[in-house]
């Protein structure tokens, strides 16, 4: 509004552009009658301000700070929210992996696991909690953002039509001082005009000058139709007024007092809910962690759950539990060898057969470990085989001291001299002598009823038949002492440059190229049965490919990978089912120097297997361990599953990592790694991808590629 508005006197309110006093506006606020504002009456000063002509700017500005608070009111209740949502999430998650790792063999049990685990479930109920809540500051964030949105649009709507109708009644004000300074300047020509003063007038018209007669007339038609105007412009000038002043302004004004009021109460009423939600959220937790009294007896606060757990309970519960397992000494006798026995007291050579009596001697063939230190930890990662007496069970590459190892048991102990061969006939009184744990192991014999009982792998103590250092790896392969091994015919003959009186395992003559009978099967056969017949905790067959390829393949590139001729393949695996004991590597001629076809009859072998290595009810756990992300979980509990396996699949699945391990070594020549052994070894170890297991290829490779890297950490390899 001009100032020129505030100096027209023609509406009769003095032209202060107040509001008139006469008019009461519908729904417009009265003057409190004490003279003091209340909280529902305005002071004077706010209605005067609110009425005037600046009274639709002031609302507007107003109307602007209170969507603006609104707004930033809501992005701070979305970024609480966010930050609430993930720390509800991150406590529930911790909580669930916390219950886990409880269930798991490496926590303690007992009252230590059922209380953490009720721990865990009153966080398990604070996550909830705090979900609850950041749900509900969600939804407040929303609705404010829609409540400020309105707000917006009643604003801009109010702001067009408050200021249009201001801006008609300035316009016509506007155009009524237009008219007036008109209207005063003829005035005042005809004034002069008419008093005869005409110094400065104009009295030239089209036709000539003009005489003062008719100028004075023409003044005076002017001056007439600028009253007119002049009169005109006032009266449309007071019609705006009275419009804005009763219907549009105090319209404008009662619409922007009340969108404020809205959206101001808005806000309070969201700030209110969210003082409840804090509180609610801070009750509902304590309420978790301490109960009421009397809200529920049977909920029990977390100090007093932690305060139940007993360790003397739990300790005394788990060591009771292997009450079961203490095993008894063993008695302490002496037992005269059977070699220094009269001959008339040697028993005849019996055979294994099913149901029989004593099994078949065992064979001097060496169990295979790449140390002479202590075996696989349990999960309580001391050793396996706590009690054995240390011994190298696999050919190392590194040179060891064979001869200087411990005496074995007595049950197992014999005396032999170089180049010595014993006949079977004493062997058969030395594999009849009981077979006994040592003191401290569990029992973990096993029973068949087709071979009878058979020793446990503690109880298996023998050493490599063949040389550790690349000094010993001679042409001639002089004979070699053992403790607890015998010399056989073969290498007796072949030590001294002597034909052997039976078939030897080198190249046979035509006559000799007959298939012969498996009078002694070793493929198809499973590990447990192997065990029982042999008598050797990692099968005869394994023993001997292990021999040739750490001799002869530790450097051939492709090792696994290629595959060996398939004549000398089946002439090799016939030897094995005709006689496992006749056939010796040491010699490469005795596998026809293609060392791929040891690597081939060794696959072949696990592929054969009735139960694969890693058996079939190991199956689940060992894909399970495999899904595992973290590399060091991982690894534990795929030990968890090895240590689960039976003797004669832990002892034969330890001797194949380890030598594997040593072709590892050998990667930059033989470009064999983990991943590429693993690929190969895989199917045959874990089964044939048939049916459901084509999906876990990746998983089988994955699981036998972890055991390869942390061979030493999962069979204590120095």
């Amino acid at each position: 509004m001009s100032s020129e508005a505030n100096d027209d006197s023609v509406d009769g309110n003095g032209g202060n552009g107040s509001r008139p006093e006469s008019p009461v506006l519908p729904g417009a606020p009265s003057a409190p009658t004490d003279g003091m504002p209340t909280s529902s009456q305005p002071p004077k000063e706010v209605d005067d301000v609110m009425y005037s002509d600046i009274g639709i700017n002031t609302l507007l500005n107003r109307l602007k700070q209170s969507i603006a608070s609104a707004r930033d009111y809501a992005a701070f209740l979305k970024k609480r929210s966010t930050l609430e949502e993930d720390h509800a999430t991150g406590l529930k998650r911790l909580a669930k992996l916390q219950i886990e790792t409880i269930k798991r063999n490496e926590s303690r049990g007992g009252s230590y696991a059922g209380r953490l685990s009720e721990v865990m479930r009153v966080h398990e109920r604070m996550a909830d909690n705090g979900m609850q809540f950041a749900l509900s500051l969600h939804q407040m964030h929303e609705d404010l953002n829609e409540l400020s949105n309105n707000m917006e649009r009643g604003r801009k709507q109010w702001k067009h039509d408050g200021l249009d109708a201001e801006k008609r009644a300035s316009d016509a004000e506007a155009a009524m001082h237009k008219a007036k300074s008109r209207y005063d300047s003829l005035a005042e020509d005809y004034d002069r005009a008419r008093t005869g003063d005409t110094k400065g007038s104009r009295r030239i018209g089209l036709k000539g000058p003009k005489s003062a007669e008719q100028y004075e007339s023409d003044l005076l038609r002017k001056v007439q139709a600028a009253d007119a105007d002049y009169e005109e412009k006032v009266r449309l000038a007071k019609a705006q007024r009275e419009s804005l002043l009763r219907s549009d302004r105090p319209k404008a004004v009662r619409a922007l007092k009340e969108l404020s009021r809205e959206c101001d109460s808005a806000l309070t009423l969201q700030l209110q809910k969210y003082a409840t939600f804090n509180e609610k959220l801070l009750l509902g937790n304590g309420l978790a962690v301490s109960p009421l009294n009397g809200e529920n007896a049977a909920q029990k606060s977390m100090r007093d759950v932690i305060y139940e757990i007993d360790n003397d309970r739990d300790f005394h519960s788990f060591v009771g539990s292997y009450a079961g397992k203490v095993t008894r000494p063993s008695e302490i006798t002496y037992e005269k060898h059977p070699t220094l026995a009269p001959k008339t007291q040697q028993p005849s050579n019996r055979s294994v057969s099913a149901g029989a009596g004593p099994a078949s001697p065992p064979p001097q063939q060496p169990s295979l470990s790449a140390t002479s230190g202590p075996v696989s930890q349990p999960t309580s990662m001391s050793s396996r085989y706590a009690a054995q007496p240390p011994g190298p069970t696999v050919a190392p590459s590194q040179p060891q001291q064979y001869q200087q190892q411990p005496a074995p048991p007595a049950a197992f102990q014999t005396q032999t001299a170089p180049n010595l061969y014993q006949p079977q006939a004493q062997q058969t009184q030395y594999s009849q002598q009981p077979l006994q744990s040592p003191q401290g192991l569990p029992d973990r014999s096993y029973q068949s009823p087709a071979f009878g009982e058979r020793p446990t792998r503690e109880a298996y103590v023998a050493t490599p038949p063949y040389p550790t250092h690349p000094s010993e790896r001679t042409v001639g392969y002089p004979p070699q002492q053992t403790t607890g091994s015998v010399t056989s015919p073969v290498q007796q003959n072949a030590f001294n440059n002597q034909a052997p009186r039976s078939a030897g395992p080198g190249p046979m003559s035509p006559s000799q190229q007959q298939r012969l009978p498996p009078l002694r099967p070793v493929f198809g056969v499973s590990l447990e049965d192997l065990f029982h017949r042999d008598q050797t905790a990692v099968p005869l067959l394994v023993v001997q490919c292990i021999l040739a390829i750490d001799h002869f393949g530790l450097e051939v590139e492709g090792i696994y990978r290629l595959s060996g001729t398939s004549s000398c393949v089946n002439k090799l695996r016939e030897k094995f089912n005709h006689d496992p004991n006749g056939v010796e590597f040491r010699n490469p001629a005795n596998f026809y120097h293609d060392v791929n076809s040891v690597a081939t009859l060794m696959k072949q072998f696990f592929r054969d297997l009735p139960d694969p290595l890693f058996t079939k009810a190991g199956y689940r756990g060992f894909i399970e361990a495999a899904r595992v992300e973290g590399e060091d979980a991982r690894r534990d509990a795929m030990h968890q599953q090895i240590n689960d396996l039976p003797d004669p699949n832990y002892a034969t699945l330890r001797a194949l990592v380890l030598h594997l391990h040593r072709i590892m070594q050998y990667e930059r020549i033989n470009r064999m790694g983990a991943s590429n052994l693993a690929l190969c070894f895989a199917p045959s170890l874990m089964g044939t991808h048939t049916g459901a297991q084509i999906a876990d290829a990746s998983l089988q490779a994955r699981c036998v590629d972890t055991i390869l890297n942390n061979a030493t950490a999962i069979f204590d390899e120095d």
